[in-house]
């Protein structure tokens, strides 16, 4: 996820540290400052841990706690004569740097993001600041969903991120979180002074392909012991500090359930259930992440990413368990998503809803309301544009939640979507703008969740027409966004964000095309997307990338690239209430590794396939794992058994 995941957002979906700790970092810092920082060693260059170990206790800790409060955080800024004057990100700005010999400074935000909104209101418009940035700075401002590439390039550092250049693109000082006002000030004047590049800046290092795209046995190992250790055994979940719904994770533990392992089928089934702390129980749909190491403090932000997220992993849940739980979690994401975060208008997906109804205001009391006490108050604003990228992954999931649920409403709302991002978003050669006009790109992630977008579409319809669309967005990626040498992966941008930096992969987007092209290599047996996957999986397979955590994403797609999907095959016509039950059979019980086809005899274009089935007089289905085939399954009530029967004999490299 990325991601997502992921989606993750899908990507995985943006997670940082909790909001809380962001401010206590700032609170740190400025009172080591009050207390005397070394001399000649200006503020914004102090080194404190991030976590601070006092944080969550009580006695003498919360007593700090209280005073550190006091001391930075401010007083409303009072009105100041004149506004800032913000600009997009372009050369262009960097040239106004140039010409004027000033620094330039980077907010990248989010239209969700309630810190951005207060860093917005109160740092933005203290003067002290707003002098220094009038008088010394180049302003730039970056909605991250807008610019994927710079979004990646800087997601590390969560929303908002504040990164200041020198004018010739190199960094200077990258910081995290909301800045309160005095110890903006102070770091401003203190690049000012010295504009040496401070301990955030550091240069890249030395990245070392993997020799092959199989993971090292040692690593793989080392990783999957990673993957045990990042479980929350207190809380459930995966990670700690932030509770929310990894994805990848969720969907690896749900693969070893499959294969028989209790102990991660019990670890799914607790974290899904915790995770229903994080749906709003009024208007449906998933918060985006809880904090204080428990599932009960949300922040109320609904990012499509997350509910695209939640739809897959409690679609595929219900489907391996039957848990009605399940069921309930994943309708009441698509009730949300249907009705606030869909265009009535053009049938697409918008991206977001803010937390705040008032930006920076805080807005727990709000979310404790009934539905006509929110909309007696307003409604919190949705961006609604209509991205390319995080259509794919609601599409894709609404894929699962119909395959899952038997709910031909969300198969409906996929299909059109999908239609209106091919009409409106599609670019010669089978790629995807993110937007309807795009200030740079094409990005990777576009025509990847698209790509990805079309192949659920064909598994769940068996719509050819959707399988060549994801052979063509497979082939523009390709052609757009290979690796710049081999092993290192395939770029998130076909142009650089700007001449001092060049293209780099991102991990996330990495593992979703290992497995968007494995199982379209396996779906059409055409050995180029086989090597698509392989060149991918030499970058992930790195040491560097291997090892980072989350480990999950890495685990999922070494999977999906050494072995064939479950390949489930209806023979026989869909016109017949014996193949139309076998396939809706095979649809309930969809895995997370899964190809669906159906091969009606009567069709004179079948595609090609290794497997000679037989012709029984009548509608069968047939199940093949990398190594055998099922005897023919001629009752839909026997299709559950059979698939579960077929999952534990997979074995995994």
């Amino acid at each position: 996820m990325g991601r997502h995941p992921l989606f993750v957002v899908a990507r995985t979906p943006v997670v940082m540290r909790t909001r809380f700790e962001l401010e206590m970092n700032k609170v740190g810092r400025y009172a080591r400052a009050r207390a005397g920082t070394p001399a000649g060693q200006p503020i914004w260059r102090s080194a404190l841990p991030f976590h601070l170990p006092w944080v969550g206790k009580t006695g003498g800790g919360l007593m700090l706690l209280t005073i550190l409060i006091a001391l930075s955080l401010p007083v409303r800024a009072q009105a100041t004569a004149g506004t800032l004057e913000w600009q997009p990100w372009s050369d262009a700005a960097f040239a106004e740097a140039r010409a004027e010999h000033k620094f330039v400074l980077l907010d990248l935000e989010a239209v969700w993001c309630h810190w951005c909104h207060v860093m917005d209101d109160i740092t933005y418009r203290d003067p002290i600041v707003m002098r220094l940035l009038k008088e010394r700075y180049v302003l730039v401002r970056v909605d991250q969903d807008a610019r994927p590439d710079i979004s990646n390039r800087y997601q590390d550092y969560g929303w908002p991120a504040t990164v200041v250049f020198a004018a010739d693109g190199s960094e200077i000082v990258k910081r995290q979180g909301y800045i309160p006002p005095r110890p903006m000030s102070s770091m401003l004047q203190a690049i000012i002074d010295d504009p040496s590049p401070g301990p955030s800046v550091h240069p890249e290092a030395a990245f070392h392909a993997a020799d092959e795209a199989a993971i090292r046995p040692a690593a793989l190992a080392r990783i999957k012991t990673e993957y045990e250790q990042q479980y929350d055994q207190e809380a459930a979940g995966w990670d700690f500090g932030h509770k929310y719904l990894e994805s990848d994770s969720v969907e690896y533990a749900l693969r070893l359930a499959g294969r028989g392992d209790a102990t991660y089928g019990k670890r799914t089934s607790d974290t899904l259930h915790a995770a229903t702390a994080l749906l709003d129980p009024v208007w449906g749909g998933m918060y985006q992440y809880s904090v204080g190491g428990h599932w009960t403090e949300p922040h109320f932000e609904k990012l499509i990413s997350i509910q695209a997220a939640a739809l897959r992993n409690y679609s595929l849940a219900y489907a391996q368990t039957q848990n009605r739980e399940d069921l309930v979690a994943a309708q009441s994401v698509f009730r949300y998503v249907t009705g606030f975060l869909r265009s009535e208008k053009d049938e697409a997906f918008y991206v977001s809803q803010d937390a705040d109804l008032h930006d920076g205001e805080e807005n727990e009391a709000y979310f404790k309301l009934n539905d006509a006490g929110r909309r007696a108050q307003g409604i919190p604003r949705v961006d609604t544009h209509l991205y390319a990228r995080e259509n794919g992954w609601m599409i894709a999931a609404l894929c699962d939640y119909y395959a899952a649920s038997g709910d031909v409403a969300a198969l409906h709302e996929a299909q059109r979507a999908a239609l209106w991002i091919e009409v409106h978003r599609a670019l010669p050669g089978g790629g995807f703008r993110h937007d309807e006009v795009d200030v740079a790109g094409p990005y990777l992630g576009d025509t990847l969740a698209m790509g990805q977008a079309l192949m659920a579409l064909y598994n769940v319809s068996g719509d050819r027409a959707d399988l060549k669309a994801a052979i063509a967005a497979a082939d523009f990626i390709a052609a757009q966004f290979a690796p710049q040498a081999p092993g290192t992966g395939f770029v998130t941008s076909k142009t650089a964000t700007d001449a001092a930096y060049r293209q780099h992969p991102d991990r996330d987007e990495n593992i979703a095309l290992v497995r968007f092209v494995s199982l379209l290599g396996f779906a059409t047996g055409e050995e180029r997307f086989h090597g698509m996957a392989a060149e991918a999986m030499r970058y992930l397979a790195a040491d560097s990338v291997a090892l980072r955590p989350l480990s999950a994403g890495v685990l999922l797609a070494n999977e999906d690239f050494a072995e064939a999907p479950l390949h489930v095959t209806v023979v026989g016509s869909m016109a017949s209430a014996e193949g139309a039950a076998l396939y809706t059979a095979a649809l309930r019980s969809i895995t997370s590794h899964e190809l669906i086809e159906v091969r009606d005899p009567g069709d004179p274009a079948l595609p090609p396939t290794d497997v000679e089935f037989p012709h029984l007089g009548r509608a069968a289905l047939f199940l093949c794992t990398a190594r055998a085939c099922s005897s023919p399954v001629f009752k839909a009530a026997d299709v559950r058994g059979r698939i579960e029967r077929a999952e534990l004999t997979l074995a995994v490299r």
